[in-house]
């Protein structure tokens, strides 16, 4: 095995074991750990947060700065019976799902494409294809749990009894929504291609 090959294969566990390491100090109070902590793992939580907000970007800074001051709250219990990265996402999501929760029955967001310009520019690096813009606008523009399904399911890889139990609905209501959220994406792609 070439010395990069064995690097590749290390790099999880390493990043793992300075997880754990950070951790430790931040449950200590340590905040030059926790700052570590937000770097190495901010952006991840930022893509399926800002997701969940269908594109919403003040909305979803919003949550990661929630999710990160619960997991500062949260470091001096944390038992290390799962990794960090993965306590922190779901920590993550159970925050931006509260907060949906808490505004369903309120107002649901402009679905128009009016709504969305803001949406239409390039990403800061230039490098977003259409294909990708036309996706993300699209699932900005879904209802809100018809979204938050989707993106827990197809996205985040979890199970419908996991996203009925944080949701607070049916298993069957949690598919129902899925298979809206697909057929709403479908036809509203297809919309869009046929403008071109």
């Amino acid at each position: 095995m070439s010395p990069e090959s064995e690097n590749a294969l290390l790099a999880p566990a390493l990043a793992a074991d300075e997880d754990h390491e950070l951790v430790r100090a931040s449950g200590r109070g340590d905040m030059r750990a926790f700052e570590a902590l937000y770097r190495r793992h901010s952006r991840r939580i930022y893509a399926v947060v800002w997701r969940l907000c269908g594109g919403q970007a003040a909305r979803a800074e919003d949550l990661v700065q929630e999710a990160f001051l619960r997991a500062w709250q949260a470091l001096p219990g944390f038992r290390f019976q799962s990794a960090f990265s993965t306590w922190l996402h779901r920590l993550a999501v159970n925050t931006a799902l509260m907060e949906l929760r808490s505004r369903s029955g309120g107002q649901e967001l402009e679905t128009d494409d009016a709504a969305l310009e803001w949406q239409a520019s390039a990403d800061t690096a230039g490098q977003r294809t259409r294909e990708q813009l036309d996706l993300e606008r699209a699932v900005a523009t879904l209802p809100e749990r018809a979204r938050a399904v989707l993106v827990l399911y197809d996205i985040e890889g979890w199970k419908h009894e996991e996203i009925a139990a944080e949701l607070g609905m049916a298993v069957g209501s949690s598919k129902a929504q899925l298979h809206r959220a697909r057929n709403l994406l479908r036809t509203r792609l297809g919309e869009e291609h046929e403008r071109d």
